[in-house]
């Protein structure tokens, strides 16, 4: 990817593999705030960025340029990704469709917290609530950052639920109290197998959520995380219906190392596709 990296910008000359629309609304994140077509803010930790179309050119704005290239993923090569995954005419509709999306190198504590809120919800309650929670955090003139573990302490169960959790409130809680018998930055260097046993046991993970972490927060391809799209999907493909655990096995195996890019291309179609 074609990028030019100055002082409080980054600028993408050639935007074939990125697409603010598709990145920030493929369900992988939901820390930002939509302005315009194509002109979001983006918050991640207790950095922010803007980022706008402009005369075919994105222009991301920020005082942290380092933080965002590696947060857009923008050294990783897309192009030979849908490649690999193109194993059918299904998923290269579908990257076609999506092409525009990067999977994101979000903050391990945003992702947790953020999936676990958003089970059984939607994107807009799911990104509401955390724009409340981020108000917890320091003040950075014009945006919050996000709470420390420290600082999420503070926030008592009907906080959470005056912020719109829901019964969500009571997990958030725990789960906060669950993080401080481990070091997060130490979970990077565990395997996906040991990562899923110990996210199952926090408290409002299920396996869905768990996987969503795990590719979202970890960057873990080996994993698909599977709901009522991708089980579509599945069935789409494969003519024939499994268990959601069988599934996500199955569409790993599938299409191999790069299985979590495939998630995304596939769940963002079938979900924006309406036969």
């Amino acid at each position: 990817m074609k990028y030019k990296v100055l002082s409080d910008k980054i600028i993408i000359e050639d935007s074939t593999d990125f697409d603010i629309m598709h990145i920030l609304e493929c369900g992988q994140v939901f820390t930002y705030t939509k302005n315009g077509e194509y002109d979001y803010d983006v918050y991640s930790l207790d950095n922010f960025a803007n980022v706008k179309l402009i005369d075919g050119k994105y222009i991301i704005t920020t005082q942290n340029p380092k933080y965002f290239v590696n947060y857009f993923d923008l050294d990783t090569d897309y192009n030979a990704i849908k490649k690999d995954i193109s194993k059918n005419e299904y998923i290269k509709k579908a990257v076609e469709f999506g092409h525009g999306i990067r999977i994101l190198h979000q903050s391990l504590l945003e992702v947790i917290i953020g999936f676990i809120i958003s089970a059984n919800n939607n994107i807009l309650r799911i990104t509401k609530t955390m724009q409340k929670i981020r108000e917890f955090g320091e003040n950075k003139g014009s945006y919050y950052a996000f709470p420390t573990l420290e600082r999420l302490h503070d926030i008592s169960v009907q906080d959470f639920i005056n912020m719109g959790a829901g019964y969500r409130a009571q997990y958030l809680f725990k789960v906060i109290r669950q993080l401080d018998n481990v070091d997060l930055n130490e979970t990077l260097s565990w395997d996906t197998k040991t990562l899923k046993s110990w996210l199952l046991s926090l408290m409002g993970v299920g396996p869905k959520v768990a996987d969503c972490i795990l590719l979202f927060g970890y960057g873990r391809c080996d994993c698909f995380p599977v709901d009522t799209w991708i089980e579509k999907v599945y069935i789409d493909i494969f003519e024939t219906k499994q268990s959601r655990a069988k599934m996500s096995i199955d569409l790993v195996n599938y299409f191999g190392k790069n299985a979590g890019y495939a998630q995304q291309y596939l769940f963002f179609y079938r979900r924006s596709f309406v036969k």
